[in-house]
């Protein structure tokens, strides 16, 4: 079969050699790419917002199914739009997708099918939000309601810093439309843990759990960026905990959403903090986690063919999803200023020298006549697998450290929390 994988960053580079272990495909095409994926498939020079170009190539080239890795294009209705035209695609329809594209919307459903998640208001006019926020006081949560590129929430520990986060937002319009709105939460204190499921409607299989380190400096330390790298499974997390997230979280928001005629299917990442309380809901994501699929995909054996085909066709309950007892780490390399301004165009060497047990997956690159070049702040994700957490790690550094472009940076303290836990 022919399959497009739709965006160009390191997840769909993942999803991409992922693919192409099937047995049952025959070509991958990439849209729009970078230079990891041209390696393993065909890049397209189409951009993910294209829905027309993007539906007639897959007809034109008989594309049996389509695979999308961003959040914008599923919120743009690209399923819908593919559906219309009979084109098998794996991700959830627009309406479905809102439980992204809008914090309000989330917090909604989370409240009518009693998941357990932090105390909310929203608002649209700016005087009542800052009222409330001098009443609650800080700690706070201020988020804008829309997509913002992972940099619409600011946890305020004192009362000015949210003040001062809700005027950028609600007067200042930093975040445009997507500022529209607030939604001002209590904070959560606990540890932070990721959870993807494939979703077909109701059934749910979820995956290995897996840690994202979000700020750029070790220590936690410094702005947020969109993922500096990543680890799974989380070993302090017990199986017994895992369930009762599928059951209290993950399934409960399924069932609802099936049962409000707005059926969730694709992968539903559930974004948790693990309080004194029990594990609440921090957010919902429509997608594939990034860097999260870095580390989740090379721990699934089940072909993921079989697993997105079952779920477009409602039947992921017919489908064993089985994972590899080993452990996986992710290291991202940054172009230097990231996530501020950052250099392109600088050339990479050490590429060519990973060795069976790491897999570099290209999200900032290009390929040019010179060789691969960087062309973005998150450059690659270097992922090493091992029998433990501890060997996975270990392969992953000492990859990072052949690999070579100007100015690279990277956080040297990927999965150290839970080394020291174990």
């Amino acid at each position: 079969m022919n399959v497009l994988v739709i965006g160009g960053g390191g997840r769909e580079h993942a999803i991409v050699w992922k693919l192409a272990q099937s047995p049952k495909v025959k070509k991958i095409f990439c849209a729009p790419g970078n230079g990891g994926t041209a390696q393993l498939a065909e890049n397209v020079p189409i951009p993910v917002d294209d829905f027309a170009a993007l539906a007639q190539f897959a007809k034109d080239e008989g594309v049996d199914l389509t695979v999308v890795g961003p959040e914008d294009p599923l919120l743009g209705g690209i399923v819908d739009f593919f559906t219309e035209r009979s084109l098998p695609i794996f991700g959830p329809t627009a309406q479905a997708a809102k439980i992204e594209g809008s914090k309000c919307f989330a917090k909604h459903l989370m409240k009518r099918y009693g998941i357990p998640t932090a105390r909310y208001e929203s608002f649209l006019d700016y005087e009542s939000a800052l009222a409330y926020v001098r009443e609650q006081g800080a700690p706070i949560v201020v988020k804008a309601d829309g997509l913002a590129a992972g940099k619409g929430v600011v946890v305020a520990e004192t009362l000015e810093a949210a003040e001062a986060a809700l005027y950028r937002i609600m007067k200042e319009g930093v975040f445009g439309q997507a500022g529209a709105r607030v939604v001002i939460e209590e904070c959560m204190r606990g540890e932070e843990l990721s959870l993807l499921s494939f979703v077909d409607g109701e059934t749910v299989k979820p995956m290995v759990t897996s840690q994202d380190h979000k700020r750029v400096f070790d220590g936690d330390q410094g702005p947020n960026t969109g993922g500096m790298g990543t680890y799974a499974p989380v070993p302090h997390m017990s199986a017994e905990l895992v369930e009762q997230i599928v059951e209290t979280i993950v399934k409960p928001m399924a069932r609802g959403m099936a049962r409000d005629g707005i059926p969730f299917r694709g992968v539903l990442y559930t974004g948790l903090m693990i309080t004194d309380e029990g594990p609440k809901v921090v957010e919902f994501n429509a997608r594939f986690g990034d860097p999260e699929t870095q580390v989740i995909l090379p721990l699934l054996e089940t072909d993921l063919v079989d697993i997105c085909t079952a779920a477009i066709q409602g039947e992921l309950a017919s489908v064993d999803v089985r994972w590899k007892q080993e452990s996986a780490v992710c290291v991202v390399m940054a172009a230097p200023g990231y996530p501020g301004d950052y250099p392109k165009g600088e050339p990479i060497s050490g590429l060519e020298k990973a060795d069976e047990s790491v897999t570099v997956f290209h999200a900032g690159t290009k390929q040019t006549e010179k060789g691969i070049v960087t062309s973005g702040g998150r450059v690659l994700g270097v992922t090493g697998t091992g029998r433990t957490l501890e060997e996975a790690r270990a392969r992953a550094y000492a990859a990072v450290e052949r690999i070579r472009f100007e100015g690279a940076h990277y956080r040297r303290d990927i999965a150290d929390r839970a080394l020291r836990r174990s």
